[in-house]
Order: C-alpha cells, then sequence, then structure tokens
C-alpha cells in the first residue's frame, strides 16, 4: 500500500495547487490570451501627482503577471517620492530582461501606477508625510543591500516580489501583507531560513522559498508547499490560496 500512496500523494498535491489558478483563469480573473503588445502602460489614476503633493509618498503596488503566469502570481513593485520631488522613482525586478541580456533590476522614473502590461494595480501599501520621510533611507538602503540583483527565477525566487518582501522587512511601517499570490514572496536565499514576515509583525521560516511557515499579527498564518502559499488570517477571517489568493474580508 505504501507505494499506491508515494504515488498517489503527488498527484494529490499537485491538484489541490493548480486547483486555485484554473479557478482564476475560469473565473476570468486573469487575461490568459491577451499577447504582452496590446497590453498598455497607461497609469491607473492611484498615485498623487508630485506636482500637486510636496510631501514623501512611498507606495508598493501589484499586479497580475502577464498572460499565464498571472494565474499564479503577482509582480510587485516599490515607488518612491521623496519631499518636492518632481517625479517618483520605481525600483521592481523584471524577469523578461534577463533573457534580452540586461540587469532585471531596475530604478527608473516610470509612472508608478502604470498597469502592468494591461493588467490594472492596485496599491498594497500607501506610506506619506513624516512616516515616508523617515522610511525612505532605510528603504533605499534594503534596495541597495538587496543581494540578488543579477539574479531572476519565476519559481521559487528570487523575482520582484523577493525584493519587495526584502523592502517590507526593513520598513516595517510600511505593514505589508504580501498576497498569497505574490510567489517568491518567502525566498530567503540560499543560506538563510529565518527571517522576519515581509510585514514585520511575525517571523518565517522557509527553505529555498520551497517550504515553509509563517506566523504574523498582520498575514496570519501561512504554509508554503512548493512555493505556493495557502493560509488562515484569523483576524478578519479569511483564508489565503494559490491563483485566488485571499478569500474573506478584505484585512483591515
Amino acid at each position: 500500500m505504501w507505494w499506491k500512496l508515494a504515488l498517489v500523494a503527488p498527484l494529490a498535491v499537485l491538484l489541490v495547487i493548480l486547483a486555485g489558478p484554473l479557478l482564476a483563469v475560469m473565473l476570468g480573473r486573469v487575461d490568459v490570451s491577451r499577447p504582452w503588445y496590446l497590453g498598455h502602460r497607461d497609469p491607473a489614476g492611484l498615485a498623487p501627482d508630485p506636482a500637486a503633493t510636496p510631501e514623501p509618498v512611498v507606495q508598493v503596488y501589484g499586479a497580475h503577471a502577464l498572460g499565464w503566469r498571472g494565474a499564479f502570481g503577482l509582480h510587485t513593485w516599490v515607488a518612491v517620492k521623496p519631499r518636492d520631488a518632481a517625479e517618483y522613482t520605481v525600483y521592481e525586478v523584471i524577469g523578461w530582461r534577463k533573457y534580452r541580456g540586461l540587469p532585471v533590476f531596475v530604478a527608473h522614473s516610470r509612472a508608478p501606477d502604470a498597469y502592468w502590461f494591461g493588467n490594472k494595480p492596485w496599491i498594497l501599501s500607501d506610506l506619506r508625510g513624516a512616516a515616508a520621510e523617515a522610511a525612505i533611507p532605510r528603504l533605499v538602503q534594503a534596495i541597495d543591500d538587496y543581494p540578488h540583483k543579477d539574479t531572476y527565477r519565476m519559481w521559487p525566487g528570487p523575482n520582484s516580489n523577493t525584493l519587495t518582501a526584502e523592502v517590507g522587512r526593513a520598513v516595517p511601517e510600511l505593514r505589508l501583507d504580501l498576497p498569497a499570490t505574490a510567489l517568491g514572496k518567502d525566498y530567503l536565499g540560499l543560506t538563510t531560513i529565518f527571517a522576519p514576515s515581509p510585514s514585520g509583525t511575525g517571523y518565517q521560516l522557509s527553505l529555498f522559498g520551497t517550504l515553509g511557515v509563517l506566523a504574523a499579527r498582520i498575514e496570519g498564518i501561512e504554509v508554503n508547499l512548493l512555493g505556493f502559499t495557502f493560509g488562515l488570517d484569523p483576524s478578519a477571517p479569511a483564508l489565503k490560496i494559490p491563483g485566488l489568493g485571499r478569500i474573506g474580508p478584505a484585512a483591515s
């Protein structure tokens, strides 16, 4: 009987992991048919206009990844505008640059709330005024110290969500609750297995981003299985599953 279990168990795990992404496609939450060249990059109207907003601003955004990848995960990025700055600096890791021989890490002045190739972004964190001003030096230092600027792996990381998670750990004021679909957020590297959670309100254990557990006041309880997140947020309450992300009330 043991050999039957050994054959059935991996298949059962795979079906559980794939169920959410398949439902996300069936429910129309992601468009897997739109080619990249038809996806626009227009601003979504979520970011304050620098010309009318002298105060410092730090925002974290997420959007469904392009094509079939969007059924599994998000692309996330960090936007920073210091006091009286005329534009934002956006920090992100972009996987397709790797295949063109370009650095995957970029710091540029694009619109912080631009659609991600046709997928509308949403704000994951928003920090303003004195709190943002105090956080910006630590945020920039965390990005300067990020050890994976020349490396990209869609699964299990490091990827765009790995960078964003590191920013959250360095700036707990962001109260960053990265969605369950932020694949790569639990990747801690090859030599680290214990770290604060991305929100900075708890801790996590992670083995190469493929197996782990997280417990935090903001994220709740999460289990990482083969890089995919299953979780429970008791404060709302809500379930977290691959593909569909959070099922239940939004976190307060």
